[in-house]
């Protein structure tokens, strides 16, 4: 199958580059440009991308407000943020509205087109030189395991659902989770997957957000 991606960024150099890295693959292609929010998302409607390389700070129309308005339109699309250090502000937004991750702009080419790979796979990535500063601001929690009502969805897990989605929000791949429990990576596959659905989210970057929001786990918590 090939990855429709669409590019996003309003300096046609950095376009430029990323699209000489994608159409070096053989199962990627670049289907348009857009030089800011408001073109992407009439390229969004127009083109229906698999995964959309969205830029933050554009003129007109800004990455966030392009991203919750197609995401808006198309909960389908895969929306992967581009940033840099001192953005994680903006990235902390972007990944609220439903982004799929995100991944810095001095990233290189092979975490480009595996973080395109992953998202396409409705999967995520988030670029492990700066989770932790993105993740930490998440930690303010709007639940406290008092014996009070449970986080929205959680009663709806099994024992293990919990324990895994644990796991989710260390960081843990599938491959660590399971051997971690001493299990198959499809049995892994399986509860990422009913987590996924019965807390309603979109991949495992959602259900990294809402074990910090809920404070099931805390920063610097193994």
């Amino acid at each position: 199958m090939t990855i429709r991606v669409l590019l996003v960024d309003d300096e046609a150099m950095i376009r430029a580059g990323l699209r000489m890295v994608l159409e070096a693959e053989s199962d990627i292609e670049v289907v348009g440009e857009a030089a800011d929010g408001a073109q992407a998302v009439t390229a969004a409607a127009a083109l229906r991308p698999d995964v959309i390389l969205m830029d933050v700070r554009m003129p007109r129309v800004d990455g966030l407000d392009a991203t919750r308005q197609i995401l808006a339109a198309d909960a389908e699309v895969r929306v992967v943020v581009l940033t840099t250090f001192n953005e994680d502000k903006y990235v902390q937004t972007a990944l609220r509205l439903g982004a799929s991750g995100f991944l810095l702009k001095v990233a290189p080419p092979e975490r480009l087109v595996e973080a395109i790979r992953v998202a396409a796979h409705g999967d995520a990535l988030l670029d492990p030189l700066v989770t932790r500063q993105v993740i930490a601001a998440f930690a303010h929690t709007t639940w406290e395991p008092d014996g009070t009502d449970p986080p929205p969805g959680l009663n709806q897990l099994t024992a293990r659902e919990v324990e895994v989605l644990h796991m989710l929000a260390r960081g843990m791949s599938n491959a660590e989770i399971a051997a971690g429990l001493v299990v198959g990576d499809a049995t892994v596959k399986t509860h990422v997957a009913r987590i996924l659905m019965k807390l309603r989210l979109r991949d495992r970057v959602q259900a990294v957000i809402y074990a910090y929001e809920y404070g099931l786990v805390q920063p610097g918590h193994r």
